[in-house]
């Protein structure tokens, strides 16, 4: 009997690579709308569809985060992100001003690199190539190396779907034996490159000579106003910080809680059935030294369960717990629970005057994560707008849970993506989620307003 061996994507070099996407890309660019609508919404609808399957896969390659999370991530970033693309137009003319007289032209960038990190190794390819077709290009994976099995498996399942609409070979593409000198010549060879890793990478797309977007750190303080409903916040604090074992740079990590509301806020926590506190120096201590090492987070913490966090501690946290929360020695640079914790490990302080939290959610931010974003649990407008106003952040999310909100949902106004800008503050280009018209090219065909009043010098300078 004959054994059929699994098909394989090609083992290329980086030009060989790009030169077939330059060739599949020419193509492409003819397709109407109806046709790259059809690609996109196949390519989101088979994540959704294989949810539970790749949520497998990525976790038995990767070891971080939770099977059951990224189901729901699956299928919520597959279904959210082609809601918000199916009714989009990136193919020809796209709109008009008639007020200005212009007609407006979306045109592809040509070749996208998308470098993709193994936190997220099945919902970013997804996104950043949903992304990419929708707007006439072709794209080329440079996965993280620990999650190179699922970036060429959706490579393979991508391009059957490229093919059955009738689409060219090469237009999606995964770059194979990975190493950081490859994805450098990568970002150096295509038209623009999206950039979702660590702050090296990102560091590297920008130097790279071409049109670049990458991400920030995350570091969410979460704000609690006085005017909430606690026991409703906590529970979406909870879903946030707990979610994919904390993996999302998105979540919540440091609550800031009314002082004379501190102990009900804890006691709230714990009610909930998912979360492990400890006030015992010893025992936080233990914990902030398994979550930071030297002062840098700890790899090997890095999406594990919060049973795992206090094993690594040497101390017995339930396997029913989600989300350990730990009291913090203050803010910004007065304790290092105030950095990110891509684990599930949130800590806790209290405050006087929301005066004072807004405060500390900007000392956390200066430390690590500004231009990312922040958490706001009220129903103040005046507190709303002052959080605003004041944090160095892109998205002040709402009484919402963050990690499930902060990248976009179906009752919120962020773009759906999985690819957080975070402005000057944070080194990149956009402070805004990462939407398909980053990766398109617009013209602009002017023509003189009709009965336009050209003002008199006078009038101009009045």
């Amino acid at each position: 009997m004959i054994t059929k061996e699994p098909p394989t994507v090609d083992n290329l070099s980086i030009q060989e690579l790009v030169r077939k996407a330059r060739n599949a890309q020419t193509k492409y660019e003819s397709f109407k709308q109806e046709q790259v609508d059809a690609i996109v919404r196949d390519i989101g609808k088979f994540v959704f569809d294989n949810a539970e399957k790749l949520a497998r896969m990525a976790v038995d390659e990767t070891n971080m985060g939770s099977v059951e999370d990224k189901i729901l991530k699956n299928k919520g970033k597959a279904r959210v992100i082609w809601n918000n693309l199916k009714d989009k137009k990136s193919r020809g003319v796209i709109g008009e001003d008639a007020e200005a007289s212009l007609m407006l032209v979306a045109k592809p960038m040509g070749v996208v690199a998308a470098v993709t990190p193994v936190t997220n190794p099945i919902v970013t390819p997804m996104c950043n190539g949903m992304f990419a077709l929708k707007t006439g290009n072709a794209v080329i994976f440079a996965p993280h190396p620990k999650a190179q099995k699922c970036a060429e498996h959706l490579v393979l399942e991508f391009m059957k779907i490229v093919k059955s609409h009738g689409g060219p070979d090469g237009l999606v593409q995964v770059v194979t034996e990975g190493s950081v000198e490859k994805t450098q010549e990568l970002m150096q060879s295509v038209d623009v490159v999206v950039a979702t890793g660590g702050d090296a990478m990102v560091k590297s797309a920008y130097s790279s000579g071409k049109p670049s977007y990458g991400v920030g750190a995350g570091n969410v303080p979460v704000i609690m106003d006085r005017d909430i409903d606690l026991k409703d916040a906590v529970e979406k604090i909870v879903a946030g910080a707990s979610f994919d074992h904390g993996i999302i740079c998105s979540h919540e990590q440091f609550i800031f809680a009314p002082a004379e509301n501190y102990d009900e806020t804890v006691q709230l926590f714990i009610n909930t059935g998912k979360v492990w506190f400890t006030d015992d120096e010893k025992q936080i201590q233990k914990l902030r030294e398994v979550v930071f090492q030297d002062g840098h987070l700890n790899k090997d913490a890095v999406g594990v369960s919060a049973s795992e966090v206090g094993k690594m501690a040497g101390i017995n946290v339930p396997e029913s717990a989600r989300l350990i929360l730990l009291p913090a020695d203050g803010s910004g640079t007065e304790d290092i629970l105030a950095k990110e914790k891509l684990c599930p490990v949130i800590a806790i302080v209290s405050y006087a005057v929301f005066d004072d939290a807004v405060a500390m959610a900007k000392a956390n931010l200066l430390v690590e994560g500004a231009g990312h974003s922040a958490v706001l649990h009220s129903n103040n407008d005046n507190h709303i707008q002052k959080a605003g106003l004041e944090l160095p952040i892109s998205r002040l999310v709402i009484n919402q849970a963050s990690s499930l909100s902060a990248g976009g949902s179906l009752t919120n106004g962020f773009a759906p993506t999985t690819t957080l800008g975070c402005g000057s503050w944070g080194g990149n280009s956009i402070s805004e989620n990462l939407d398909y018209k980053h990766l398109m090219n617009v013209s602009r065909i002017g023509k003189i307003i009709p009965d336009k009043t050209v003002p008199t010098d006078e009038e101009i300078w009045a």
